[in-house]
């Protein structure tokens, strides 16, 4: 026997003693690597090392060592995914351990998602409506100068224009963001021409340059339109009456006050008796009502009988007389969703509808 063959026998036999020493000390991943990169690795292994000595190894000799360094490397393989799926058995047993369920526990109420209470405003309010057998209407965001000015009787130099402070699109045609939903009801009596009658709703999102406690530059409305023959005044005020009746209670008075709008003629302002201070002014402390101001009415919402003016612009669309100034008439309406949600839970700053604070959106159940 040659003396390197000699010396790389003694080599195997100390390699496997280390191993029997070392493998029973594995307690994690990292120590199983570096046992692996120690005997098994490519470059710096011992095994790897000395099965590359062999090429220097008479070949009288070089295939009955070649044969006890790979029975080694085997073993040593063999030991060590042993140990591999020990650990990984551990790690396991831990983890069920330490998350075992306790039945004894008491339950964890999970979160449950609710409506948001503008929505839970705009349903009933569409509710109601249907109710009275309205339609409920849909219409763009985003208007030309025609539906949401000129033909609600604002022309260019109307100064009711600067009531409403817009947001104008960049790029051709004229767009912008709608100031109210009365320009849907334009495209309706546009589309919906036979026969001339209509009850409709429109509610949605419009935009205003305009933003403190009682305004925001984005917010939504609920306007409506009833056109037909013989529809007067009466028929306006009842139907007011009836809604807030309906949205608020019967214990609370309604009145009418004279307004202007430039698409109605006459306009009323609906007042409702305060929620707050039940019409006093004054709360139990005697201190004045700030959500009435004082004065025992909160104002609701605008209204007034279609002017005429409103139907002729259509009919110049339409290029025909279908809505006759002189034997249609009809009343129109509209009311914030904001304002109608501040006024029955005492609110006294919109933006905290849309700041996303869930400490103030968990306080409504829906």
């Amino acid at each position: 026997m040659s003396e390197l063959v000699q010396r790389v026998r003694d080599t195997t036999r100390a390699l496997r003693a280390e191993f029997e020493t070392l493998a029973p000390l594995i307690s994690d991943s990292a120590a199983l690597q570096a046992l692996r990169d120690r005997f098994l690795g490519r470059k710096s292994g011992a095994l790897s090392g000395l099965l590359k000595s062999l090429g220097q190894v008479a070949e009288a000799e070089r295939r009955e060592l070649g044969q006890e360094l790979n029975a080694l490397k085997a073993e040593i393989e063999v030991r060590l995914a042993e140990a591999e799926l020990g650990l990984e058995r551990r790690l396991r047993q831990d983890a069920l351990a330490r998350e075992r369920l306790d039945a004894t526990l008491p339950g964890r109420r999970p979160c449950v998602g609710r409506r948001h209470p503008l929505t839970v405003v705009r349903q009933e309010l569409e509710d109601i409506f249907v109710a009275m057998g309205y339609e409920v209407y849909d219409g763009p965001e985003i208007e030309d100068d025609y539906y949401n000015f000129e033909a609600l009787n604002m022309p260019a130099d109307h100064p009711a224009r600067d009531m409403q402070d817009t947001f104008y699109l960049e790029g051709p045609g004229g767009l912008l963001l709608r100031t109210h939903t009365s320009s849907a009801q334009i495209h309706y009596m546009l589309e919906n021409e036979h026969p001339p009658e209509v009850r409709i709703i429109c509610p949605g999102k419009v935009y205003r340059r305009d933003s403190d406690v009682t305004h925001a530059p984005m917010f939504q409305q609920v306007e409506g339109l009833v056109v037909g023959k013989g529809i007067h005044l009466g028929h306006l005020k009842g139907t007011i009456e009836a809604f807030l009746h309906s949205l608020f209670g019967e214990a609370y008075p309604v009145r009418f006050r004279a307004s202007y709008f430039p698409y109605t003629e006459p306009s009323v302002e609906a007042d409702l008796g305060c929620i707050v201070c039940g019409g006093s002014g004054r709360l139990e402390d005697a201190s004045a009502c700030r959500i009435c101001k004082a004065t025992g009415w909160l104002e609701i919402l605008g209204s007034g009988m279609v002017h005429p003016a409103v139907f002729e612009a259509v009919n110049a669309r339409l290029g025909r007389v279908v809505y006759d100034p002189e034997t249609v008439t009809g009343f129109a309406f509209g009311l914030g969703i904001e304002r109608v949600a501040m006024v029955r839970h005492g609110i006294d700053d919109i933006r905290l509808f849309y700041e996303n604070d869930m400490r103030f959106l968990e306080q409504f159940a829906s």
